[in-house]
């Protein structure tokens, strides 16, 4: 079943009816779909399609002739041309007479086996680029090689692109949309655990509760999600020991550089420039108190829900689950899970927030959303928020987001209040967000103030659609 992408396709079908030479680059981490859009975009057109492998210049050569030989001749064929150069020329020169899609993917396996593919394509792009009606698409999951060799400025094909997509995965409203029998609560925690990533996805069964799910996966020796991290890791990154100890601290708590580099018995230098690999990656992120920039404040945590869940509660317990014995390390996870997911349910908040705005019904044009932390000067004590956008100087929201099975009390909307005012806006405007609803008390408060907005889960649910 394919969902989403709908941006992605959009942009595509643009490309493809302009009629002229078009060069789209598609990049981005493995298992999270590039090759279904690109097997969707194509279908119905006239498209080679190839994928490189992790082999020599002379087998992708062959593999590369055998697609452009079986679709302008229908046929499949033992003959193979000489170098890729006459190969990709031949493409380009069918193309001068008809619309034609080459889509190749996994392009860094081929440029790497094959050093001066990436200045063949440039030569031809340049020779036969005004007279082409050639679609070119390079796809690849290395997201360092398409950033340094593909997109970057130094690189052959710099300034011949006409798009290029990063595909991230996929946000809470489309992971909705893949489930149909989860109740509401489920899907949230559903996303909290694999996260947005088809590949992911496709593991889960919605026809299961979510226990058995974790179980069946997560919990289960002989699963695809079992290994998962550490076989995507292996593929990325030359030293996964390293990098499996990091994101491991993060996932158990340790947020701050010193805190990481205690824990994992590393200078602050080595694991700097291995969390700098982690955030490229798309598995670990960087924050700082939202409207400051570079901090001493700054904290680190798992970017990546699957990676998250499971260097949260799987290391901890591989002895148990290697056993078989699911059931009781389930009972270890269950009581961790609802705090497990308040992180979750404010990212879940934040793009909520972003859907208003961009269907016209938020009351803050903010810029942007982040969480802020620091010290209250009134009671010298640490604060947090979980979500702050501002508009301009004198003009910014604030949110607080609980997952909890309780509605939430006008005490929450009091602490929020007060950490409004730690700030010197002219025009405030607070959200609280919650799983279950709100007291009474709460609602009669937010109605006297005037500039709250009370949102429960099934409002965000409502909202995204």
């Amino acid at each position: 079943m394919f969902i989403g992408r709908d941006r992605e396709l959009s942009v595509l079908d643009k490309l493809y009816a302009s009629g002229k030479f078009e060069f789209a680059v598609i990049y981005g981490r493995r298992r999270v779909g590039k090759t279904a859009l690109i097997s969707r975009f194509i279908d119905g057109k006239k498209a080679i399609y190839f994928m490189g492998v992790e082999s020599n210049s002379r087998q992708n050569l062959e593999n590369l002739s055998k697609s452009i030989i079986e679709f302008s001749s229908g046929i499949e064929a033992e003959t193979s041309f000489h170098s890729f150069q006459a190969a990709l020329e031949y493409v380009f020169r069918l193309a001068e007479k008809e619309r034609i899609i080459l889509a190749i993917d996994e392009y860094p396996y081929v440029a790497r086996s094959e050093k001066s593919l990436a200045s063949t394509l440039q030569l031809l792009i340049d020779k036969f680029r005004d007279n082409s009606k050639l679609m070119l698409i390079l796809c690849g999951s290395s997201m360092s090689y398409m950033e340094d060799e593909v997109l970057d400025y130094k690189a052959p094909l710099y300034g011949r692109r006409t798009a290029q997509m990063k595909i991230q995965p996929f946000d809470f409203e489309e992971t909705c949309r893949y489930f149909t029998h989860f109740s509401n609560a489920d899907k949230a925690l559903i996303y909290g655990i694999v996260g947005g990533t088809p590949q992911y996805l496709l593991q889960i069964s919605d026809n299961r509760s979510v226990e058995d799910n974790i179980k069946n996966t997560f919990l289960n020796p002989m699963s695809f999600l079992y290994e998962e991290p550490v076989n995507l890791l292996k593929q990325e990154v030359r030293e996964p020991g390293i990098y499996t100890a990091l994101i491991t601290a993060i996932a158990t708590g340790s947020s701050r550089m010193s805190e990481i580099s205690t824990k994992i018995g590393e200078s602050t230098n080595v694991c700097s420039t291995y969390l700098k690999n982690l955030i490229n990656l798309g598995i670990v992120r960087k924050e700082t108190p939202y409207g400051e920039k570079e901090s001493r404040k700054s904290i680190y945590s798992i970017e990546d829900n699957m990676f998250r869940f499971w260097y949260r509660f799987v290391p901890e317990n591989n002895s148990l689950i290697a056993r078989g014995a699911a059931d009781l390390v389930y009972k270890r996870i269950e009581p961790h899970l609802s705090d497990y997911m308040g992180k979750v349910f404010e990212e879940i908040c934040m793009q909520y927030l972003w859907k208003q705005l961009i269907i016209g019904k938020s009351p803050v044009e903010f810029t942007s959303l982040g969480r802020w932390w620091g010290t209250d000067p009134a009671t010298r004590s640490q604060t947090e928020i979980d979500i702050m956008g501002e508009k301009d100087k004198s003009t910014a929201l604030f949110g607080e987001c609980k997952w909890t099975n309780e509605k939430v009390d006008v005490g929450v909307l009091d602490t929020l209040l007060s950490c409004s005012q730690l700030f010197q806006y002219d025009n405030v405007h607070l959200y609280l967000f919650s799983k279950s609803g709100f007291t009474k008390g709460c609602t009669d408060k937010a109605k006297a103030l005037g500039n709250v907005e009370l949102v429960t889960y099934s409002d965000i649910l409502k909202g995204l659609k």
